[in-house]
């Protein structure tokens, strides 16, 4: 399908992640593609004064720089060298209001030293996500003309951001020119504030999933097939622990592989009873095709929720580009894989699919393998943003 790309523009991406984050994440692969066609300005998260203060040591708190990095042709890393007030645990509105305005412009006046060195004009603002930070921008930076807000997700329902977040979230969908999302789901939430809100997929890095050779890793070397996997976070706001013990219980002569850091309700001991049942702890990221590649079966047993229940599950993308049939929790998000997943609404659904799969070879075959990674590789990074540039331009008809 062909798109409108943006083109020949300035594009400055407020970032809720910094750049230096050890996994990769949307902003910072969007980033890139952008950069094909504009000059791209990345401004990396600020951190406030309590995250230095308490965590010193996480890696996820972005290394302060005191010079613009340019990372490639057309594409710079700005590190602020400021720090931000912590504020969150204000309760009065018009209170946090006028101390996040502080912040804002304390943010802004920054950013806006960055762009004059880099003569950025009639630039458009790309918010990832961060209706905090990012909140007065809009007002604040006189050279971005246009101001997407980019929703990827619920932070909402999460403790931190339910004080202030709802209300601030919904205001700043409505105060931005266009709104996009990477679920149909989210982009539905969104146009309930703004009617120019578009969905527009998610991409996936498939450098490393379109191999047919890895090696077992050792974690993996004494677990017999068949395996049934799972690779992610695992943790119980985002998967259904009973519908993981039902699999067990179901198919006792599987392994049900778990990868990735468990959370206290998936220590070992909650289902140690299982003795097929496998978690292998975290791994890193460059390692995760070779996992995924021993799995004869790969699983989502998401849990439905406020957090869940609109996002994008990129890992069934990596899933399917590696060939593998896959069993997931249906969402409306997931209804667009629905020719290539088995989509299940309880745990009798998953053992039913899994069974139906483990009895019919024919979903082994090279030919079934190739439908689902050929469906997988259209979910590039390339066609996300091409998606965003057709509603750039269907909403900003004047630019074209």
């Amino acid at each position: 399908m062909k798109h409108n790309f943006i083109h020949n523009k300035d594009i400055i991406l407020f970032s809720f992640q910094p750049w230096d984050l050890e996994i990769g994440f949307n902003f910072k692969e969007m980033a890139y593609e952008l950069a094909r066609n504009n000059r791209v300005l990345f401004v990396s998260r600020v951190p406030d004064r309590n995250s230095l203060l308490r965590k010193k040591k996480d890696k996820s708190v972005s290394k302060q720089k005191l010079e613009l990095t340019e990372i490639q042709k057309n594409l710079w890393v700005y590190n602020p060298n400021i720090v931000l007030e912590s504020i969150n645990w204000i309760s009065v509105n018009w209170v946090y209001d006028f101390l996040n305005k502080i912040n804002n412009k304390r943010l802004a006046a920054a950013i806006n030293k960055a762009v004059k060195k880099l003569s950025f004009k009639d630039a458009i603002l790309i918010n990832d996500n961060d209706f905090y930070r990012g909140f007065y921008q809009k007002e604040l930076l006189p050279e971005c003309s246009k101001y997407i807000f980019y929703l990827r997700d619920f932070l909402t329902v999460q403790p931190y951001f339910k004080k202030h977040g709802t209300r601030l979230e919904q205001k700043i969908m409505q105060k931005s020119d266009l709104v996009v999302a990477n679920s149909a789901y989210l982009a539905r939430y969104a146009s309930e504030w703004n009617d120019k809100s578009f969905d527009i997929g998610q991409g996936c890095d498939y450098e490393n999933f379109i191999f047919d050779n890895f090696p077992v890793p050792q974690k993996m070397a004494n677990i017999p097939h068949p395996i049934i996997g799972y690779c992610g976070a695992i943790t119980e706001m985002r998967l259904d622990v009973t519908v993981i013990e039902h699999i067990a219980k179901s198919f006792p002569d599987c392994s049900v592989v778990m990868v990735g850091p468990p959370d206290e309700l998936f220590k070992k001991s909650y289902l140690e009873k299982y003795k097929n049942i496998y978690f292998l702890g975290r791994i890193e990221p460059e390692e995760v095709p070779t996992y995924i590649f021993q799995f004869d079966i790969c699983i989502n047993p998401q849990a439905l929720n406020p957090m869940t229940v609109g996002n994008y599950p990129r890992k069934i993308d990596e899933y399917l580009a590696m060939g593998k049939p896959v069993v997931a929790t249906v969402t409306e998000a997931m209804e667009m894989f629905g020719d290539y997943v088995f989509l299940c609404k309880t745990k009798e659904d998953y053992a039913d699919k899994i069974r139906f799969i483990l009895t019919n070879k024919l979903f082994q075959n090279k030919e079934e393998k190739e439908r689902r990674r050929s469906f997988a590789l259209t979910h590039s990074w390339e066609n996300s943003i091409g998606m965003l540039g057709d509603a750039y331009y269907e909403t900003f008809l004047t630019d074209k």
